[in-house]
């Protein structure tokens, strides 16, 4: 079972689901399901709570399977971003990868907790609020993370900056 988080709720989801999930919109798309890619899913839907380096991934499959190129790895990587299995954003010059919250709601945003890193999907999309402030534009795209201490780091005694 893997902590699943949406709106501040915590809930269970079994990992077979999170790879059914996943196996689902590879073979919609026309990938094969390989041992290789089967790894990545379950590393990935292993830490789904939060991003994580590519290069620590990267690491992670190749003590696995020692004889995986750099190149595959990163090439998966790629093609489950654009089908939607993951979700990627680069930070302090890194990128890092998480996989899909909620295959239901492709666009969503997040609350990242700075001392964990867990998180946490929200239900709201604030683009509304800014578009009634550009009367005239159209938004073609948009990013949307709140940063902050989560209510488990806080019942603990890390202090926000």
């Amino acid at each position: 079972m893997v902590l699943y988080f949406s709106s501040n709720n915590y809930f269970l989801k079994d990992v077979k689901d999170l790879i059914a999930d996943a196996v689902r919109i590879l073979k919609q798309n026309n990938y094969k399901l390989t041992k290789q890619r089967r790894s990545l899913l379950e590393y990935l839907s292993d830490n789904q709570h939060e991003y994580l380096e590519v290069t620590q991934v990267d690491k992670h499959m190749r003590e696995i399977y020692p004889t995986m190129s750099y190149n595959t790895v990163y090439r998966n990587l790629r093609e489950f971003e654009q089908i939607g299995i993951i979700e990627t954003k680069s930070q302090a010059g890194a990128t890092n990868v998480k996989y899909q919250c909620d295959f239901s709601n492709m666009h969503h945003h997040h609350f990242i907790c700075r001392n964990c890193g867990a998180v946490f999907e929200l239900d709201e999309c604030p683009l509304d609020y800014f578009q009634e402030q550009l009367p005239g534009c159209k938004i073609e795209g948009h990013r949307f993370e709140i940063y902050g201490i989560c209510d488990k780091c806080l019942a603990n005694g890390v202090t926000a900056n």
